[in-house]
């Protein structure tokens, strides 16, 4: 008998030896989901088996089924996963997912496994937001993994037991704690699928070590219309500030102190110098003038170190410096051509003047204000919009073309909402105002950093009023990003750098 009840023991000992435990609790239904959702969980074997339906994890809500745990700080997690059926529709989705709340319009990222093989790096930036979507070159694997470090989201991709390969990153501004887990979306609300995920794997990740912050470069064009973004460059190192030119065959940015031209279709585009004077130094504040005669530029030199400005023939001939005084920034073009806007230091405050391009003294635009920064002219030549702090943070104002003081009523505010506005810019059809923002209580421009954002609105009437602008896309990027006017001629796209922040050994 005591034999017996020593094996027995054992028995129970090794069954519960390999129990696996349950990583998600709790399970429920996201959205609006018609045909209902289950979770199943075996415990001998860890697997879950989840049945899903809603309409789609896309656009500005979702509907799926979702296995989840609270949890905090930066985490990992894994799985292989494989469908179960043909399926009804081809992009039904499983998917890896850390969203902020179990709304349905919540903000997110998630790697996505599609029925048809598809796998990507969906998130939704803010609240209600319009889904967005990096997809992998992979396709057909079922071992799937999202990273989150701080508001940076990967997704990884491959073959169970091969080294999985890295898409995105992608920035979702979330706050702990955060839900993580499974989904299962039929992609038609009126059925269900079913996705069955082993080997699952959640884990918190160790901090990264603080080397000196070293950055990759994408420029990217928005399509307004299909509110879309496509890459048309990618550099491992800073380049900075496009623009478009006014016939729009090329885009001209800034890398390492050159200027270069770019071609804003090709995917596999390759940028080509412009012939400026060798001595010079450019930085991220430089533009063609609206009649495509000549090139405004920022720049310094090894006697000058302080930013001045020059204007040059569009193919960098006949370079003439118009700004001596330092340090001096250039911004923007009045639509005749025949002024620069620009900002300067003078007597340590930063304010707005303009100069002829012809030459001349520089006028001032601006005075006594604890910082303006950012002119650029609207496309009627009225008023010159800018951002400034005297109102004790970034915000986006307008004055008439001939300038106003901080306390003159002639200077409107433009936003006023939480986060700092920089750099507005008006579309060339003078539709639309395009505003680079950063996270609240974000000082300066000169960083860059998870959160910024690209936000729009209609152009101000004759009587500007305060608004919240609409947010088109957030991402990691800063100085650089989107400095100087950086709108197609048509006004159906604009031009911008996304900032990948190069991490572990590549990074020494």
């Amino acid at each position: 008998m005591r034999a017996f009840r020593i094996l027995a023991a054992v028995c129970l000992v090794a069954q519960f030896s390999h129990a696996q435990t349950k990583l998600f609790p709790s399970s429920t239904d996201v959205g609006d989901t018609p045909a209902k959702g289950n979770t199943e969980f075996n415990a001998s074997t860890g697997e879950y088996r989840i049945t899903g339906g809603g309409a789609n994890i896309w656009g500005s809500a979702d509907a799926f089924q979702f296995a989840w745990t609270k949890i905090s700080g930066d985490v990992a997690l894994t799985a292989d996963v494989n469908f179960i059926g043909t399926g009804t529709v081809a992009h039904r989705k499983a998917a890896l997912m850390i969203r902020q709340s179990l709304d349905a319009s919540s903000p997110y990222a998630d790697a996505a496994l599609h029925g048809d093989g598809l796998t990507s790096l969906q998130f939704r930036p803010a609240e209600g937001a319009e889904t967005q979507e990096v997809r992998s070159t992979l396709m057909a694997l079922v071992r799937i993994r999202i990273e989150r470090r701080g508001n940076n989201f990967m997704i990884f991709a491959g073959a169970p037991g091969e080294e999985l390969k890295p898409t995105g990153p992608a920035t979702v501004v979330l706050h702990d704690p955060v839900y993580a887990g499974l989904t299962v979306s039929s992609h038609q609300a009126d059925v269900v699928e079913t996705a069955v995920f082993t080997n699952v794997k959640l884990e918190n990740l160790a901090p990264q070590s603080q080397a000196r912050p070293r950055f990759n470069s994408k420029l990217a064009v928005y399509d307004l219309k299909t509110k879309t973004v496509r890459t048309v460059y990618r550099a491992n190192e800073v380049f900075e500030a496009p623009n478009w030119s006014p016939d729009g065959k090329y885009l001209l940015i800034n890398m390492a102190g050159k200027l270069l031209r770019i071609s804003p279709d090709g995917a596999n585009s390759q940028p080509e110098p412009v012939n400026i004077d060798s001595a010079l130094r450019c930085n991220n504040d430089h533009n063609l003038s609206p009649d495509g005669k000549l090139i405004a530029l920022s720049a310094s030199t090894a006697t000058s170190h302080g930013s001045q400005i020059y204007v040059a023939g569009a193919d960098g001939s006949n370079l003439k410096m118009l700004v001596s005084r330092v340090p001096s920034y250039f911004h923007g073009w009045s639509p005749d051509s025949k002024y620069l806007a620009f900002v300067g230091q003078r007597n340590g405050v930063y304010n707005l003047f303009r100069v002829a391009a012809a030459g001349g003294d520089e006028e001032r635009l601006t005075e006594n204000s604890p910082y303006d920064d950012g002119p650029d002219y609207s496309p009627d030549g009225k008023w010159i919009y800018f951002n400034t702090n005297r109102s004790g943070k970034w915000e986006i104002w307008r004055m008439p073309s001939s300038g106003a003081g901080p306390h003159d009523s002639r200077a409107q505010r433009i936003t006023n909402t939480e986060l700092e506005d920089w750099f507005p810019h008006p579309s060339p059809d003078g539709k639309h105002l395009l505003i680079f923002s950063f996270p609240k209580g974000t000082k300066t421009h000169n960083d860059r950093v998870e959160g910024v954002q690209l936000r729009i609105m209609p152009m101000p009437g004759k009587k500007a009023t305060a608004a919240a602008p609409e947010t088109l896309i957030t991402f990691f990027g800063g100085q650089g990003t989107i400095n100087v006017n950086s709108w197609s001629p048509d006004s159906k796209r604009f031009a911008f750098v996304i900032y990948e922040p190069v991490t572990g050994e590549s990074a020494k």
